[in-house]
């Protein structure tokens, strides 16, 4: 059976199931107050593992979230095809595109696409690949300079997924590092580093839902308990040194190095794109110059939405800024400001700045795309109570397993991330949860850390995440390809972070967790580099 036959059929079951395994109601859907009959059910949590489940197994992404929509959309009009075709639009694509937080990403997208075109097409993109060959002699240097260079871009996650992958592609092209690894040291970076970072997009997120308590002093309390990112960032460092790979990644590397293949399956969204890198007249300035001036005012955009000018401190602007809006401002007046350099330089003439803009566009098309999807699904599966579902379980039994907790928290933030694609949206669900429980302090900051490492866990894990998404995007990799490559490390890292959790609710001393958990973590790298080698041999 070939894999459209198969698709369409998993497609049937999967509608057949739910027709059987609930009633079906035609009532129609009331303006105010209204529920589905499946509200606060594990139902809720149909969709989104639907679309997940075809996207892994079909590898086409639009399609397998087109269907979960449909799914959600159905399931929350009680199976009513009419109200639920208007519910899919009205209060999924229209609602989600509408968003003004998922507009200013999405301008930040474009406005980004722009500039990457604008280096590329000045040459800078060609200077810095000639200067950094001469600089970096190995595949581990260049893998260990990607990494470098997210550790650097701290502030925001979206800004490090698309700046990273961008700036270090040609280097990793020119040393046969496939596509699909570069998308996982990206991805790898954003999040965890984000995490660990008080000054960031997400430290301020987190201030602001921990509500009674100094949010960013237990932001800071839980750095060293944030197993996942910490673990994360080690195991890039362990399998680049010791050159490790595993699952399907050890395919898409041994094709890049053997074969000259950085993309390894026929799907190849971004090919082609890559010759439009042009030698020009740049020199390496051309890039440097320009992503400081982003990255500048990117910084100074976050601020300004956060109340810098109003006289509030830097700690308190980043806690109180609007990141989506912030992005946007920043990126827009820093195009603006590198056309005028590139003009200024004469590097490029005023026709070729501007046909940048549609090139950056098209460039940024497959995300869109498969964002507006995202959103849409996760709008769905809201409609549909699946944060209220969890959060029932979860409060009811967090109390009476106080030890275990934050192993439990880790896990059922893993979930939920996964299902809904949001990392921000299960912390800001959990984190309220976790400090009404009414925890010693230090077991509440063990807590709050499982919290926030299985959010990013499960955002790593999952195909409709954002950050997974841009991860792809900047790295010009295959969507489903990085996920598949990326899950079996993911995972690697989560089974170890959770018997580190378990180990923290009975030690509650960071200083003694964190170097067991790295241990445990190197010696788990290790048995898979020997286990991988004896199959090799065999």
């Amino acid at each position: 059976m070939n894999r459209r036959k198969f698709f369409t059929l998993l497609s049937v079951v999967a509608l057949i199931i739910m027709a059987f395994a609930v009633p079906t109601f035609a009532a129609e859907v009331a303006e105010e107050g209204y529920q589905s009959n499946l509200y606060a059910t594990f139902w809720s949590l149909f969709p989104p593992v639907v679309a997940i489940v075809l996207a892994l197994i079909t590898k086409e992404v639009y399609s397998s979230l087109f269907i979960g929509i449909v799914c959600g959309a159905l399931m929350h009009a009680n199976f009513n095809p009419l109200t639920a075709f208007n519910t899919m639009f009205t209060d999924g694509f229209i609602s989600s595109l509408a968003d003004s937080w998922n507009v200013g990403i999405l301008i930040f997208l474009v406005v980004l696409g722009t500039i990457v075109s604008l280096i590329n097409k000045a040459g800078g993109s060609a200077a810095y690949g000639q200067w950094a060959s001469q600089k970096i002699k190995t595949r581990k240097g260049a893998m260990l300079s990607t990494f470098g260079l997210g550790v650097l871009i701290f502030v925001d996650d979206y800004f490090n997924c698309l700046t990273v992958g961008n700036v270090m592609r040609p280097i990793t092209d020119k040393f046969k590092i496939s596509r699909a690894k570069l998308a996982y040291i990206v991805d790898a970076t954003a999040a965890p580093i984000c995490m660990i970072a008080p000054i960031s997009s997400w430290a301020a997120a987190v201030t602001g839902v921990v509500e009674g308590y100094d949010g960013l002093d237990l932001f800071i309390r839980a750095i060293p308990y944030n197993l996942y990112s910490l673990l994360t960032i080690a195991t890039i460092i362990f399998i680049t040194l010791m050159e490790i790979e595993f699952g399907p990644m050890k395919t898409h590397e041994e094709n890049a190095v053997l074969r000259n293949d950085l993309y390894t399956t026929p799907d190849r969204p971004y090919e082609g794109q890559d010759g439009e890198v042009s030698a020009g007249k740049g020199k390496v300035m051309d890039l440097i110059i320009p992503v400081g001036i982003l990255i500048a005012f990117c910084i100074l955009g976050m601020l300004y939405t956060g109340g810098i000018l109003d006289g509030v401190n830097v700690v308190d602007a980043f806690a109180n800024c609007d990141a989506s809006l912030g992005l946007s401002l920043g990126s827009s007046l820093a195009l603006l400001i590198i056309i005028v350099y590139y003009l200024v330089r004469k590097v490029l003439s005023f026709n070729e700045c501007m046909e940048c803009f549609p090139n950056g566009f098209k460039a940024m098309v497959p995300a869109i795309l498969i964002l507006t999807f995202a959103w849409t699904l996760s709008g769905m599966t809201s409609l549909l109570g699946a944060k209220e579902f969890v959060s029932g379980i979860f409060g009811g039994s967090a109390a009476n397993l106080k030890i275990f907790l934050p192993a439990i928290v880790f896990i059922v933030a893993t979930g939920m991330s996964f299902a809904t694609g949001t990392s921000w949206g299960t912390f800001g669900i959990l984190l309220p949860i976790v400090v009404a429980v009414g925890l010693e302090p230090e077991l509440l900051v063990i807590s709050i850390s499982a919290c926030l490492a299985g959010a990013v866990c499960g955002d790593h894990c999952s195909p409709i995440s954002d950050t997974t998404i841009m991860s792809s995007t900047g790295a010009m990799c295959n969507h489903i390809n990085h996920v598949s490559t990326q899950l079996p490390y993911a995972l690697t890292v989560a089974a170890v972070s959770f018997v580190g959790y378990i180990l923290a609710g009975l030690i509650q001393s960071a200083w003694i967790v964190l170097p067991i958990s790295m241990a445990m973590m190197f010696a788990t790298l290790l048995g898979i580099k020997l286990l991988t080698a004896n199959k090799a041999r065999a």
